[in-house]
């Protein structure tokens, strides 16, 4: 028995030193004190020291440790791990790293998570959300912009311009308006609630593009001269990358400038000649300044040594001879500005180049940065400004449209799709606040950028599914009371546009995200290939065994919290938010110890299996959105009423991220899945998909006028006028809820039962019955004329559908 409870007690020292992360020498020194105690019990023979001083003393003893122990490690190591291209380098060293790192660290620290400060607008920020967008929403119909003009109107070009919604993120010095990211994602999701071609064309400017790129990157010269004239909409922006042979491989561009010189305003002068043919350009068509990414070669060794430069970015204005522009592209019937520019062998200064010479071949690095600052906002703030706005019409519509004499959101399979609208809308809003906090704060997250753009650009795509399913006819037949339509048509466009979701998926997430958040893994790779010996053998030794403690204490995290499903872990409340927070330290120790296995398993073989590689991203992934809806109660004051919202949200996501878990047990390289599975999963899995139950809750939230549904949409464009049908209906849906009464004392009068249609003629009913005032007589007719705009769809005259100015060309041709 004694031996027993020895061998316990030994167990239990390793056990908790390695789950508390306690450093070598201490964990060496406390077993040493284990085996003591047994050698006095007399439970432990000589042997067991042996044992234990020829594993402690060279670990320990680091001359002895480094020499016999991680030099030959670090010699196997360089063997199988390539060294990184410059491209690939540029790209991991690029931006920075965020809570991201924290829930990949396998122990996060929520009390930071809830430090982070609460996002705000100021009052200069609010006043031009109440103002100018509000009013830039008035004045846009959709049914004309994709219909009749193909564009945005003339006068809301010039009201962009005037009002500077292209110069948000420019310096106030250089007339901008410089709002915050919380502000600029904000008006995107505003913009985005009435029109995808509105946000994309406010978004791109704010985005990855020449302003961007001139405040962090351009000369003195460069930046007085530009930014000012952005500033007031003289210039228009675009940035060419994409081009027919490279998309996603953005890397891969052919594009070329050959350095040589020429002729420029009269004098010879130092430039390149530039050639390319890019595709998909935002803007491009009415652009007066033109971005361009290109290879810069330099043959004649006129700037250096170097023949081959690299990726370099330049600005090029649009009216120079020999730069192509004008011509459109047509995706989707989405009507934002969207075409091709081609050059060839145009020839500018190399002072065109952003940030002149000196930044020649430094390209690469630039758009990466700036992405993953503007991706982490434009695409994810436009998804879900479209879905807050879908979330409370389609509550609205559910509760004014009527089948089988009810209410057809009261119908348990309406209520499914519903739920994920309403869920998604929350969580949604979450996460784009809470990315937004950190740039804010400083950070350029890529790794977080890719997972925001991806994530919330898929469920957008599938929320708006679910609505057109919810609306039937009302969602199909295109007009200017279809609010959802053209949305669902350019669903597509944000899942393909800075860099496709199937690519950022399985490659970007976590071939950022294992390299940049694992806290070892960049300073092994940089001490492996540091061109100073001593000081690379000093680094990896620190990096190695601090990585090997890593991974052993997520080891046994993850069998404790398997085997206890993670009650006992820390967690910043006690309330019914407690276990999602248990749940995700977790599933933060398993994707710590998972990624360890399969970078130990592949090696550099990891980053071409690619659905290895999504699945561990989906992991990181959907902490990061379950811990952005867990930051949102808190910093909304953990509203009660909010609950079910915040409930489906995070079960939604944690369901998600088991799923994936799951899928990458059942695949895990040299079928260690078997094994892995007894540690993470001993009794099965832990999450349950959301309830029926819970389905309800969130389903009549977006059906009931309540502050809840108020925070849901909060932010979006809400009033009733002319050319917002949502706003319309969303009064509608109250005055429905007012009749609702009024009917039933129609009814009990009567002393029959009466369908809830017709309401002007119940109030025919009512007035002869003698019991409505004059009041309720006016509400029940407005609220049929406004009941029969909801359910009712647009139709047209034949000749109102035609392209009759193409038909009329083509007829003239044939004659």
């Amino acid at each position: 028995m004694t031996t027993l409870l020895w061998i316990i007690a030994f167990l239990f020292v390793i056990g908790t030193f390695a789950y508390m992360r306690v450093s070598l020498l201490s964990s060496s020194i406390a077993v040493a004190a284990v085996i003591a105690v047994g050698s006095v019990l007399e439970v432990v023979s000589p042997l067991v020291w042996l044992i234990f001083l020829a594993i402690a003393l060279p670990l320990n003893i680091n001359a002895f440790r480094k020499s016999f122990i991680t030099k030959p490690l670090l010699k196997l190591y360089r063997g199988i791990m390539p060294e990184m291209s410059s491209t690939e380098k540029e790209a991991i060293e690029a931006g920075t790293t965020w809570w991201e790192a924290d829930l990949f660290a396998g122990n996060p620290d929520w009390k930071k998570l809830h430090n982070y400060p609460v996002a705000r607008l100021s009052a200069e920020e609010q006043a031009f959300l109440d103002g100018p967008v509000e009013e830039a929403c008035k004045m846009l119909s959709q049914h004309q912009v994709s219909h009749q003009l193909g564009d945005l109107p003339p006068e809301i070009w010039q009201y962009l311009k005037d009002h500077g919604f292209f110069a948000m993120i420019i310096k106030k010095k250089y007339g901008g308006l410089e709002y915050s990211a919380y502000a600029q994602s904000r008006v995107l999701q505003k913009l985005a609630g009435v029109s995808s071609e509105l946000a994309s064309t406010v978004g791109v400017p704010n985005s990855l593009g020449p302003g961007e790129l001139l405040q962090h990157y351009g000369t003195e010269a460069q930046q007085d001269h530009y930014l000012p004239r952005l500033a007031k909409g003289l210039e228009v922006p675009c940035f060419a990358l994409t081009s027919p042979e490279a998309g996603s491989d953005a890397g891969a561009i052919p594009d070329f400038g050959i350095v040589c010189k020429g002729q420029w305003e009269g004098e010879e002068v130092l430039g390149m000649k530039l050639t390319w043919n890019k595709r998909y350009i935002t803007l491009a068509p009415v652009a007066t300044v033109l971005g361009l990414a290109f290879k810069l070669r330099d043959p004649n060794k006129l700037l250096g040594d170097k023949e081959e430069l690299g990726i370099t970015c330049a600005l090029i204005p649009t009216d120079i001879e020999g730069v192509e522009t004008g011509r459109r592209h047509f995706p989707l019937n989405c009507m934002f500005q969207n075409g091709p520019t081609k050059g060839n062998e145009v020839f500018v200064p190399l002072s065109f180049i952003i940030g002149g010479p000196e930044m020649a071949g430094q390209g690469w690095r630039m758009l990466v940065e700036c992405l993953s600052v503007g991706r982490g906002i434009t695409l994810p703030s436009n998804s879900a400004g479209g879905i807050k706005t879908a979330a409370v019409a389609t509550g609205a519509y559910a509760r004014i449209r009527r089948q089988f004499k009810l209410p057809i959101g009261k119908l348990e399979g309406i209520e499914e799709p519903m739920a994920r609208i309403g869920g998604n809308a929350y969580l949604m809003d979450a996460v784009t606040s809470l990315t937004t906090t950190g740039i804010d704060l400083g950070e350029k997250p890529s790794v977080i950028s890719a997972i925001v753009k991806f994530h919330l650009t898929d469920r957008m795509q599938k929320c708006v599914i679910d609505a057109m399913d919810i609306h039937g006819g009302k969602g199909v037949c295109l007009g200017p009371n279809n609010y959802l339509g053209r949305g669902y048509q350019a669903a597509p466009i944000a899942i393909t546009v800075e860099g496709a979701n199937i690519l950022t998926r399985s490659m970007i997430i976590y071939g950022q995200g294992a390299i940049r958040c694992h806290p070892y893994v960049i300073a092994e790779m940089e001490s492996a290939f540091d061109t100073d010996n001593h000081r690379g053998l000093s680094n990896f030794d620190s990096a190695l065994f601090g990585h090997i403690g890593f991974t052993t204490s997520n080891l046994v995290r993850s069998f404790w919290l398997g085997l206890t499903s993670s009650r006992f872990s820390n967690s910043p409340y006690s309330d019914k938010t407690k276990r999602y927070y248990q749940h995700m330290n977790r599933f933060s120790a398993n994707l710590a110890l998972l990624s360890d296995l399969a970078m130990a398993t592949l090696g550099g073989g990891l980053k071409r299996k690619e659905r290895v590689s999504a699945r561990l991203g989906d992991l990181l992934s959907q902490l990061y959105l379950t811990s952005a809806t867990l930051k949102r109660y808190q910093d909304e004051g953990r509203q009660s009423e909010d609950l079910a919202l915040v409930q489906w949200a995070a079960e939604d996501s944690l369901y998600k991220l088991q799923d994936s878990l799951d899928d990458l047990l059942d695949n895990f390289p040299m079928g260690l899945g078997f094994v892995l599975r007894a540690v993470i999963f001993p009794f099965g899995r832990p999450i349950k998909r959301p309830s029926d139950v819970l389905d309800h809750k969130v389903a009549k939230i977006m059906q009931t006028p309540c502050s809840s549904r108020e925070r849901l949409g909060q932010g979006q464009f809400w009033t009733p006028c002319e050319n917002n049908p949502v706003g319309v209906q969303e009064q509608t849906f109250k005055d429905i809820l007012a009749c609702e009464p009024l009917h039933e004392k129609i009814c009990k009068a009567a002393g029959k039962r009466l369908p809830f249609i017709w309401l002007d003629k119940l109030a025919e009913e009512g007035v002869s019955l003698g019991i409505l005032s004059d009041a309720e007589v006016d509400l029940l007719k407005r609220a049929e004329i406004g009941r029969l705009k909801s359910i009712n769809v647009d139709d047209f005259d034949s000749d109102e559908l035609k392209a009759v100015e193409v038909s009329s060309r083509k007829h003239e041709q044939a004659a």
